[in-house]
């Protein structure tokens, strides 16, 4: 595409690209934005260099020019969107580009790599987080997905109101504090559980968690407050019929005084397992497979479409919009708004700018209020520092929590239904 608009004539044309999801994966109520900061990063590093180079030219992929435009290619340009860790619905345009075509449209795979994978794990944990109701989350899934990967689903579980994750370099790269807990292996390689768990107690001191189930869960638990005391931190069960068990062996911690002892459930878990565990005494869960595979959602479905270019003449801003059947997008620039009536989000509303003149106030009824969505997130090629690193992730954990609080009760349903919100375009 850049190669043959760079011969007609048009890769310099000013455009405006929009990212926005038509639907929400898996028919879920609301979705969470992750990963922009992320975006923001990849796309100030965005860079072709020499191997890249020659890597084109030698497979004759573009022409000598494109090559020249590639070998100097900077994105100068702005983006706004969404603020990370805000929750969206279909046809929030959640990152809008603006451009030359050039500049713009290669960008597109790296923006919806980032966004659709990072969001969503984001949704899932938000919905694993409501499911919790207040328990802690820890994200442990780093073995279920790719090596980077697995840092960045760290990262969105985080913004979305996990705990912390058990990646260290998820900690190392943006701050999110980290746990761990032993394997089967650690007391599989003792000639004893108890062994395991002495070894354990004296690397780590009492306020550990020692996994139970290893082999049989009641002797696993008598032994191990036998070697730790009724301090131990907490016990680990990672199989079995988790709500029975976790009462069983809640009465049998109490029974041995160790009532301050902490039940830690993993087992690929997922949000209705959550739930179903929410009567149980669970005191803090792990979560793998589920969170970082976005829960049965492993893309947020977003798409990064032209909206709006300048006319033949760069005078005039023409709306331009993807007419396919099931498809469809709406032309122009936009912001949007979440209103809201006595604190509770009742709707989005998006407005559109059909001619670019600038984006009119949109009339609120008397009882609502407007809460702007659009922020801007990077002007003339340089990224607002207040959305990057450990800083704009703890930001992005925070504005969620907010985001999240504002929507009606009924958005917190795990059922799969309608989007929680309308979305009305004015």
């Amino acid at each position: 595409m850049l190669e043959a608009a760079l011969r007609s004539g048009r890769a310099h044309r000013e455009c405006v690209f929009e990212v926005f999801a038509r639907r929400l994966p898996g028919e879920r109520r609301y979705g969470v934005l992750a990963g922009t900061g992320r975006v923001l990063d990849a796309i100030s590093a965005f860079r072709f260099g020499m191997p890249e180079l020659d890597f084109l030219a030698n497979e004759r992929i573009v022409d000598e020019a494109t090559l020249a435009f590639l070998a100097d290619y900077r994105f100068s340009g702005h983006v706004e969107g969404y603020r990370e860790g805000e929750v969206y619905f279909p046809g929030s345009p959640v990152l809008t580009v603006r451009g030359t075509f050039a500049e713009a449209v290669l960008l597109e795979t790296v923006v919806l790599s980032v966004l659709n994978g990072d969001s969503a794990v984001a949704t899932a944990a938000a919905r694993m987080v409501a499911a919790a109701d207040g328990h802690p989350i820890a994200e442990m899934g780093s073995r279920r997905t790719g090596e980077y990967a697995a840092v960045a689903a760290a990262r969105a579980a985080y913004i979305a109101g996990f705990s912390a994750t058990s990646n260290l370099e998820a900690g190392r790269t943006w701050g999110i504090p980290t746990m761990g807990t032993a394997a089967h292996a650690f007391t599989l390689l003792h000639d004893s559980e108890e062994e395991a768990f002495r070894a354990q107690v004296a690397a780590l001191g009492t306020a550990t968690t020692l996994l139970v189930d290893t082999y049989d869960v009641r002797q696993g638990v008598e032994t191990a407050i036998r070697v730790a005391g009724p301090s131990l931190g907490g016990v680990r069960l990672d199989s079995g019929d988790l709500p029975a068990l976790v009462r069983e062996v809640r009465a049998q911690l109490d029974a041995l005084g160790a009532t301050g002892t902490r039940i830690v459930v993993t087992s690929d878990l997922d949000e209705h397992t959550i739930a179903a565990l929410r009567a149980a005494p669970v005191d803090a869960f792990g979560v793998g497979t589920s969170v970082v595979t976005g829960s049965g959602s492993p893309a947020a479905g977003f798409v990064y479409k032209l909206v709006a270019r300048r006319d033949r003449d760069g005078d005039e801003w023409m709306p331009v919009a993807k007419a396919s059947t099931g498809k469809a997008s709406i032309g122009g620039a936009k912001r949007a708004e979440r209103l809201l009536r006595n604190g509770v989000a009742v709707a989005e509303r998006i407005v559109i700018d059909d001619d670019h003149d600038g984006l009119p106030e949109a009339a609120t009824p008397a009882d609502l209020t407007a809460r702007p969505l659009t922020v801007a997130l990077m002007t003339d090629g340089e990224a607002d520092a207040r959305w990057l690193g450990p800083a704009g992730v703890a930001a992005a954990r925070e504005h969620c929590a907010a985001a999240v609080a504002e929507l009606p009760a009924a958005a917190l349903r795990l059922s799969r239904g309608e989007p929680a919100l309308p979305t009305l375009s004015v």
